[in-house]
């Protein structure tokens, strides 16, 4: 089995201009995250390993926030996570893939968790 590093960030909700319905248009609307970035692993960290070696936590949450482009109202949240994918992939080279996953909490009725997940590997 070869050795994995995979990055997450989970839980972060950030409203975003999404939706397809016209209650939706026209207003963010709150969308939880967690992101996975699979990365190239170094051969071995040790205690005094730098920052370098791997990649900030930060650079995840960045990508499905800031990153998303400011007025753009994204239709399918499928093209929100593709966005972020996109963003991780420019971000680094050592991003072999990225999986996103996306809650729609504003559609929630009853607390279910209504939502996508999209993988991407580097191409």
């Amino acid at each position: 089995m070869a050795d994995s590093l995979i990055l997450e960030v989970a839980d972060f909700e950030q409203d975003v201009l999404t939706g397809i319905y016209s209650e939706e248009t026209g207003k963010p609307q709150p969308l939880r995250f967690t992101i996975q970035a699979e990365m190239k692993v170094a051969d071995r960290y040790t205690p005094d390993t730098p920052l370098d070696a791997s990649k900030n936590y930060m650079d995840l949450k960045f990508a499905a926030s800031d990153a998303l482009p400011e007025g753009v109202h994204f239709k399918l949240i499928e093209a929100v996570a593709d966005h972020v994918c996109e963003t991780l992939f420019l971000q680094d080279d050592r991003v072999l893939a990225v999986t996103v996953k996306i809650v729609k909490l504003a559609i929630a009725e009853a607390g279910e968790k209504i939502g996508i997940t999209l993988r991407r590997e580097r191409r």
